[in-house]
């Protein structure tokens, strides 16, 4: 188990004294805090929250525990600190896994070229993870979906997807050159996590049933075989690949926002998003927030498809 983290996550359900808000705070679901916060009491031996449908409130070996756990997080940062001076040329940030390798590629790439002397460290996270890593230190810098509730930290500029539907290429919909959303009903969805992307995927959901799309199923991950096989549709960015065929949506129904993220900004950081303000847009499609198409979306005739 990894204390440190598990202690953080501690101190922040004792301030907020409630296990919702607190996962809002960190940026992740309360299932799996509520079940961190148990495996750090059987670490511990002992209860630290008495817990009550109104409120939450610490026991006596919680109040015991805050200050000496309050001290072993800003230790372990002060240490972490001190390693990011003496790897100052090194930049450690996080991307989406399903960002899309050319785009991935594409920044990574572009970043070395425009600072050069300075060391990449890129690693694939999703937005609750990331917002985790950063509140931590253990990334500078990271690519986060919104919305995203998250104090202490600071976005760069929002960029909008506009994603598309990835069918198979045996599926009807194919013979049209664009898709509405009511035209997915009865089928299954491959979409993000949403443990992973909560805000995004809510919002993702919410789009969906508003313009005629209740998935009956709803999968969650980025390798795209459950499209393959003709199992389920996904959402994306256009991509080339053997059995799979890329459609627009009718009105562009959804939007997902993007951004660079960040606790501390220094020029590292600073060239790193401008980098990636740049790159997402000729890589991945995005625009800027302003810029992003007007969603209208009609109903779908009751017969027949949109060429």
């Amino acid at each position: 188990m990894d204390l440190v983290r598990h202690l953080y996550y501690f101190t922040v359900v004792a301030e907020e004294r409630h296990f919702g808000n607190a996962a809002v705070r960190l940026g992740m679901a309360q299932p799996p805090l509520s079940q961190r916060i148990k495996r750090l009491e059987e670490e511990l031996g002992a209860r630290l929250f008495d817990r009550s449908a109104r409120q939450v409130r610490l026991t006596e070996a919680g109040r015991l525990l805050l200050p000496e756990a309050r001290e072993v997080v800003a230790r372990v940062e002060r240490l972490r600190e001190l390693v990011r001076h003496g790897e100052a040329r090194t930049l450690k940030v996080a991307l989406p896994p399903d960002l899309g390798a050319t785009a991935i590629a594409a920044l990574v790439a572009r970043f070395r070229e425009e600072s050069q002397g300075l060391r990449l460290a890129p690693a694939e996270m999703w937005t609750a993870d990331q917002v985790g890593a950063l509140s931590e230190g253990l990334i500078d810098v990271g690519v986060v979906r919104h919305p995203v509730t998250a104090p202490g930290l600071r976005f760069g500029q929002v960029l909008v997807q506009t994603p598309g539907v990835l069918l198979a290429e045996t599926d009807p919909l194919t013979e049209g050159s664009s898709v509405h959303l009511q035209d997915l009903a009865g089928r299954e969805l491959l979409l993000f996590p949403q443990e992973g992307e909560p805000g995004a995927h809510a919002e993702t959901l919410s789009d969906c049933r508003r313009n005629g799309f209740v998935p009956v199923e709803v999968h969650h991950g980025i390798g795209l075989g459950l499209v393959l096989a003709g199992s389920a549709v996904a959402f994306g960015s256009e991509v080339s690949l053997p059995g799979v065929v890329w459609r627009p949506l009718l009105g562009s129904p959804l939007a997902w926002r993007v951004s660079t993220a960040w606790r501390v900004e220094t020029p590292e950081v600073a060239a790193f998003a401008a980098t990636a303000v740049r790159t997402l847009k000729e890589s991945a499609g995005m625009t800027d927030e302003g810029a992003a198409p007007v969603r209208q979306v009609r109903r779908r005739p009751a017969m027949g498809f949109l060429a």
